[in-house]
């Protein structure tokens, strides 16, 4: 067995803070929720609101805009948006190389034309931009040229099967050797576009029937039973949603009040994002079980979180047209070539709203529901607090500092010619031992949708509007806002945030002409 531990980072896309069984869902995930059940659950773990930002951030253990990608992968030629990962930060994947790791990328990459090879990893497959067919084998791809990979007869490609089994390749791979690995298993599940083996959306089409007002409520009675929020936990109200130019703004209706035709192509939307999810667990089930059988579970930290809030692009129908926005009303025979390789779809707001129970808002916002991810950590030899819960504040910048302590490594101070700047974030080992938490400052900045949490107390702020107060403690859903009885407290906390955007490059925003 390996003195230091094998390391699998396992991150969703576009999952919501709800959308596990072990945090309240009706989605079948058993094998996550036995990772939850015999791991480490915490409640209050912060990403960065949106992929490509939360990804550098995951990967440098820096704020995004520190490490260039403050937005997406345009480059606006201004430091913090470069759009890819700059030099002055390292990987996890760099700096436990250091270590003696083999280091694997199986899933997504999006963050940058810098791919992850040069940064650091050995192996790669899977898709080096944001989101495409889940049915098309051509987007994804297998680095360096020329190594190992699998062929898939016709009708047989799926992707997140095909990234699961290179998973599994590396996995085997690094066992020709004594030296440990980090498997970095990012899944653009359940990203859009919405698509599934009809098997497993057939599951869940009677499931949602009841509409996203009875999930709420639903969620919300589980997610108490489970103590993943507090008894008097409020549900938020319906929440607003914005289209993407900003200038239609409206109001999630109420399930009751929506036309029959369009209930069922709601339904049948969330049915294939349950079932990606669905679909998501049984492969991670599949490296549990390799795991398992060959005696290395017990020394194997695994961690898992999703890269931002539930998705609401862009209104509560969604849409069946990246480009455009525009949506289809599906009816009839319509209804069932949904999910399939000739089908495009997202589940708009009104479900994203559900799978962010009981939070506010979703992916792109500071506030909870857009920041907040689920994180499930297990590693039997070293995580003692098996089963609890914990609601102490964390962020992606955490999993840095908390590779370079268990691997015995340490952090650059340069790194190939270049000076690194020093990581944000602080090792997770001590939660993991259910040591008391110190209060902390986390900031929070994309496309100026704004945050800063700072012990109890979060800002929040929507980019139309001005900033607001919250109390974590006694309000996490927030909906009372304090600014204007705690008024010092606010200028105080809006200080705060503007020295960090001020240090981590949120501005400039673009370069002048």
């Amino acid at each position: 067995m390996n003195y230091k531990p094998n390391i699998i980072l396992i991150l969703a896309d576009d999952l919501g803070f709800s959308d596990l069984g072990s945090f309240g869902s009706e989605i079948n995930t058993p094998n996550l929720d036995q990772l939850a059940k015999e791991g480490l659950r915490f409640t209050q773990f912060y990403n960065s609101a949106r992929c490509c930002p939360s990804r550098a951030s995951l990967l440098s253990g820096l704020y995004p805009h520190q490490a260039g990608v403050g937005e997406m992968t345009e480059d606006l030629e201004t430091p913090g948006y470069r759009g890819y990962l700059k030099n002055h930060c390292v990987t996890l994947a760099e700096v436990v190389k250091e270590a003696g790791y083999h280091t694997y990328l199986s899933g997504k990459w999006h963050v940058g034309e810098i791919g992850p090879i040069e940064r650091g990893f050995d192996d790669f497959y899977g898709l080096l931009g944001g989101f495409t067919s889940f049915w098309d084998e051509r987007d994804y791809t297998r680095l360096p040229e020329g190594r190992p990979e699998r062929s898939y007869s016709d009708g047989e490609f799926y992707a997140t099967d095909a990234i699961t089994d290179h998973a599994l390749d590396f996995i085997e791979d690094s066992r020709q050797d004594e030296r440990p690995y980090f498997l970095y298993l990012s899944y653009n599940a359940p990203h859009f576009p919405l698509q599934a083996p009809k098997k497993e959306i057939a599951k869940y089409e009677k499931v949602y029937e009841k509409g996203w007002d009875r999930i709420r409520e639903e969620r919300l009675e589980q997610m108490k039973e489970l103590d993943i929020v507090p008894e008097d936990m409020l549900l938020t109200p319906r929440s607003e949603y914005w289209n993407r130019d900003r200038n239609i703004q409206g109001v999630n209706p109420a399930w009751d009040s929506i036309d029959p035709d369009r209930q069922k192509d709601l339904v049948k939307r969330m049915a294939i994002y349950a079932a990606m999810i669905d679909r998501m667990d049984q492969n991670i089930g599949r490296v549990i079980d390799d795991l398992r059988e060959k005696s290395e579970l017990e020394n194997t930290l695994i961690l898992f979180c999703s890269d931002n809030g539930a998705c609401a692009e862009w209104d509560p129908w969604g849409f069946d047209d990246w480009i455009t926005t525009s949506n289809f009303l599906h009816r009839k025979e319509d209804l069932e070539w949904m999910g399939g390789p000739d089908s495009y779809h997202s589940y708009g707001s009104g479900w994203a709203n559900a799978c962010s129970t009981p939070l506010r808002l979703y992916k792109h916002y500071g506030h909870e529901g857009g920041i907040s991810t689920p994180l499930i950590v297990h590693w039997p030899e070293k995580v003692v607090r098996k089963g609890e819960i914990d609601h102490r504040p964390g962020h992606f910048i955490d999993f840095m500092a908390t590779f370079v302590e268990i691997t015995g490594t340490s952090y650059p101070e340069n790194y190939n010619g270049y000076r690194i700047l020093p990581m944000e974030g602080e090792s997770m080992l001590p939660a993991f031992q259910g040591n008391e938490a110190e209060e902390r400052i986390f900031c929070f900045e994309h496309e100026q949708h704004c945050g800063v949490r700072r012990g109890k107390w979060k800002l929040s702020k929507i980019k139309e509007m001005d900033w607001e107060l919250y109390d974590m403690e006694n309000d996490r859903t927030e909906l009372h806002n304090l600014k204007d009885i705690y008024p010092e407290l606010v200028e105080e906390m809006k200080q705060t945030w503007e020295a960090w955007a001020q240090r981590t490059n949120v501005y400039p925003r673009r370069k002048s002409n």
